[in-house]
């Protein structure tokens, strides 16, 4: 299993509809191991992603939208960073930068970008081991 390195417990965004969100969330994230905590019925305010056990992030209607937010989630390589982008933009993402490196952020930083519904920067990254 690999380590995880937590410098937030949770983080919760506000969006605009939520069973247009929960479609892009849980094909975007689901590369990178997460899926759906809770489950799905018609009157739910939130719901909340992460691997078993963690949840990490939560989608809400109870929260303000202002799509200028940016959320990074780590990935565990080049691979999942891949499969988040292809499945975000399958699920209707904007993309918003290619997977590839981006040395200008730092050594090995391997990273994909698109816009959620409500225009959130959703990012995948692999930090590379460097020598």
């Amino acid at each position: 299993m690999p380590s995880r390195r937590v410098v937030i417990d949770h983080l919760a965004i506000g969006v605009s509809d939520l069973r247009a969100s929960r479609r892009f969330y849980l094909a975007a994230l689901a590369p990178l191991g997460f899926g759906e905590l809770n489950e799905w019925t018609e009157d739910r305010h939130d719901l909340a992603f992460g691997p078993a056990g963690f949840d990490d992030f939560i989608i809400s209607t109870k929260y303000p939208v202002n799509g200028g937010g940016h959320i990074a989630f780590a990935a565990d390589s080049r691979e999942q960073v891949d499969g988040f982008h292809a499945a975000a933009l399958a699920a209707g993402a904007t993309d918003n930068g290619a997977p590839g490196i981006r040395p200008g952020y730092s050594p090995g930083y391997y990273a994909a970008f698109v816009l959620d519904p409500d225009g959130y920067n959703v990012e995948a990254v692999f930090h590379e081991p460097q020598d």
